[in-house]
């Protein structure tokens, strides 16, 4: 795992004050809880240079007449090379016959402003 990024560099982290979800820096929403962290004049321009690079949708029901089904969801990220970067569990929850669940995942990803690669430097 690569150390982390320095405050006000693209990656940096921070805490959300309202879920304690770790989200990015720069976010002036957090992805999680939807609150508003700070006022930002650029906000419709932010939206608009967003793009979801992956969004994959699935449903999951238990087979007809069986028990019930339990689940675990869990999220890895790798590097290009294949190392694990992090790895969390999402939810966990049971599905009893007759009963579904559908499942989103969304990458969200924004431009990081005023950023120029450093050479000799490792990315995240």
């Amino acid at each position: 795992m690569s150390a982390a990024p320095r405050p006000g560099t693209p990656g940096a982290t921070r805490t959300c004050p309202h879920c304690k979800t770790t989200i990015l820096e720069s976010a002036s929403v957090c992805p999680a809880c939807r609150h508003h962290l700070r006022f930002d004049p650029d906000a419709a321009q932010s939206a608009r240079m967003r793009s979801v690079p992956l969004r994959v949708e699935g449903t999951i029901r238990p087979p007809s007449g069986e028990a019930a089904l339990e689940y675990s969801v869990v999220l890895t990220i790798r590097n290009a090379e294949g190392a694990e970067i992090d790895r969390q569990v999402v939810g966990v929850g049971a599905l009893f016959p007759g009963e579904e669940r559908s499942f989103t995942l969304a990458v969200e990803a924004t431009e990081a402003n005023g950023y120029r690669p450093a050479r000799g430097r490792g990315r995240h």
